[in-house]
């Protein structure tokens, strides 16, 4: 086992173009599970493949136990990985197949067996050792090849998208299993995905990036709580934290005509900075649903997803409800769209007419220009 540190890491495919991975400075402790996610080309897997040494350090460096990697070949660097695309010989069984890198590395016979016995107990393959891949669900064969990466006992686990060939039935149950078996084995593990709900459920600590650049490496409970900026607040949780660029009043701030009163503490910021707008974030469930008439801001229900325990109101804001007869249907514009979470079979239709109140304890603040959290 080891730590993985990238010093100000940096990755340029062409010069004075802009860096797939700007600067990154990361320290993964010795055990840990650390997730990279983030949007298509935030530089996620480039990350990844610069510490595996599939593409060149071209600024800053990264290190493995202390142990500076750059120009050091991938062979050389005691890692193990698992990729979407399973790579196993189809010619050779399911032992064969975890056995042979150990095969490749010398190792004799004898202790081949015992390594793989002992990895397929782990995993539960035990009895498919003597299969051919074609003839395991893709669950078992992302499971063989991960047994492939076990028997070698490396410091680090690389895994770049393992589940993306996966259904969603066995992504989840396969997420599942990968994070119970990191843990037993305590190997520094690196495991990179597009999917937030995957680095949610997964990491010790999530690393989110975007344009190259971390955004945010924290756990995944302050990912959520306390977003780093608006960026973060918007990427991390399903559905989407509503993000509203919103007036600064006296007293606070408005949202379709409703005020809302902001802390003191939280308007001596928002002063100190002479802010006329500020970005207010809001998750699904912070919001109150009244009916028409009550107290609060009037919206209309575009699309209801039901989804059993819960169900997620899609709609509309408006300063009255007369506006939102004169709204287009899933109008989608970033003031007037809104995501609410309420109990399932809450009995709100498509085209239903409600009052939304938020709840002050639940908002999120951050700067107009820059995006940063106040």
């Amino acid at each position: 086992m080891a730590d993985v540190v990238f010093d100000q890491a940096s990755r340029i495919y062409t010069p004075g173009s802009k860096p797939a991975v700007d600067r990154l400075d990361l320290t993964i402790e010795d055990g840990e599970f650390v997730v990279l996610v983030g949007p298509s080309g935030s530089g996620k897997s480039t990350a990844l493949r610069m510490l595996a040494g599939l593409e060149d350090i071209d600024g800053g460096s990264i290190r493995i136990d202390g142990e500076n990697m750059v120009g050091v070949p991938s062979r050389d660097r005691d890692i193990a990985m698992v990729f979407q695309n399973y790579a196993l010989y189809p010619n050779k069984s399911v032992g064969e197949n975890m056995a042979f890198p150990l095969k490749m590395a010398g190792v004799e016979k004898s202790a081949r067996a015992q390594k793989v016995k002992e990895a397929a107990e782990i995993l539960g393959l035990t009895d498919y050792l003597d299969r051919r891949p074609k003839a395991l669900s893709g669950g078992q064969r992302q499971r063989v090849a991960m047994g492939r990466a076990i028997v070698r006992e490396p410091r680090v686990f690389l895994m770049d998208e393992p589940l993306s060939n996966l259904d969603a039935k066995m992504r989840v149950s396969t997420r599942t299993e990968i994070a119970s078996l990191q843990r037993r084995l305590g190997v520094t593990t690196v495991y990179v995905t597009h999917d937030q709900v995957e680095a949610m459920t997964m990491g010790d600590r999530v690393a989110l990036l975007a344009d190259g650049k971390l955004q945010q490496f924290a756990t995944p409970a302050d990912l959520y709580d306390r977003p780093q900026n608006a960026f973060v607040a918007g990427f991390i949780g399903s559905p989407a934290m509503n993000l509203f660029t919103l007036p600064v009043t006296e007293r606070g701030t408005t949202l379709a005509g409703y005020e809302i009163a902001l802390p003191h503490e939280v308007r001596s910021t928002i002063e100190a900075q002479q802010l006329t707008t500020v970005i207010v974030g809001l998750r699904p469930d912070r919001w109150t649903v009244g009916a028409p008439g009550s107290d609060g801001i009037p919206a209309r229900v575009d699309v209801v997803e039901e989804l059993g325990s819960d169900a997620y109101l899609h709609g509309t804001l408006a300063a009255s409800s007369a506006d939102l007869a004169e709204t287009a249907v899933l109008n989608g514009s970033r003031e007037d769209a809104v995501v609410v979470r309420t109990g399932g079979r809450a009995g709100a239709r498509r085209g239903d007419r409600i009052v939304l109140t938020p709840a002050v304890e639940g908002l999120h603040l951050f700067h107009p220009d820059t995006g940063e959290r106040l």
